[in-house]
């Protein structure tokens, strides 16, 4: 695979007089994992809802390898979201139909809407979709019904799915948010995986601290809407991430972990509860 640049040039999203993404400009350069951070409404989602072209820019550039994404329109933008495939908090999985099928549903924008609603999948859809779950270490759930799988389960048949896509971009929409620290830590490991084993830029945004610093290579942080912070994992110290979170001296970034050993800590204070 070619070596990826991502380039974010001025981007901006308004929603009448507010201003979810401010001016957010930042480059990513080959492969990598980009945990993007903040709290609740600092513009995380949104910001990855436009580069997916799922939310238009108000004003703002975004390059993919030379080409401008945001002028995309009909065809050319479907084919700009096959291949920048979109892991949702929610799973977004068909809960009545087996785990195959919907991991064949990343072909739709391929074979189209006929093909999917009759599940009139070619055989080598179906294999390629068994031998993702193997990889996925979750095979032996292919013909079980999505919604019989744990939470942590379905997030990794969102991630078969974002794979059967073939995508050049992975983005992750708070992946692991509704996940306990056990199924959390598997998610991770799983999209850090694809990252080194496949050379694929994963973008995803995360609320923990830890999180951040243990699985990705670069982290940018949000507040308002205004990147603050982009650094190294190791650069992301206590003082930073109050000033990402907004948070005065009695934050402790426990609050956000996503270890088993602190899932188990005291109760958050009223700043940390906001998070």
């Amino acid at each position: 695979m070619p070596e990826q640049t991502l380039s974010i040039q001025g981007l901006t999203k308004t929603f009448g007089d507010k201003t979810a993404v401010n001016n957010v400009t930042f480059d990513i350069h080959g492969p990598s994992l980009v945990g993007v951070i903040g709290r609740s409404g600092a513009g995380k989602s949104t910001l990855l809802r436009m580069i997916n072209r799922l939310t238009d820019a108000s004003t703002g550039q975004i390059d993919f390898n030379g080409q401008d994404i945001l002028k995309f329109k009909g065809a050319q933008a479907r084919a700009w979201q096959a291949k920048c495939a979109m892991i949702f908090q929610q799973f977004n999985l068909v809960p009545r139909l087996d785990v195959v099928s919907n991991v064949v549903f990343g072909k739709l924008n391929e074979r189209g809407l006929i093909t999917t609603l009759f599940n009139l999948f070619p055989e080598s859809d179906l294999e390629r979709a068994i031998q993702i779950l193997e990889r996925l270490g979750i095979e032996e759930h292919a013909i079980k019904r999505a919604e019989a799988l744990s939470g942590g389960q379905q997030q990794r048949v969102a991630i078969a799915r974002a794979l059967m896509q073939d995508t050049e971009l992975i983005l992750a929409d708070e992946p692991i948010a509704s996940l306990d620290p056990m199924n959390a830590q598997i998610v991770m490991q799983t999209l850090r995986d694809i990252h080194e084993q496949d050379n694929r830029t994963v973008i995803c945004n995360l609320h923990t601290l830890d999180t951040a610093r243990r699985y990705c290579d670069r982290v940018i942080g949000m507040r308002d809407g205004h990147v603050v912070f982009d650094g190294l994992p190791g650069e992301l110290s206590e003082s930073a991430a109050r000033d990402i979170y907004g948070a005065d001296e009695t934050f402790n970034e426990s609050a956000t972990s996503t270890s088993i050993e602190t899932s188990f800590s005291q109760p958050m204070s009223q700043a940390q509860a906001a998070l």
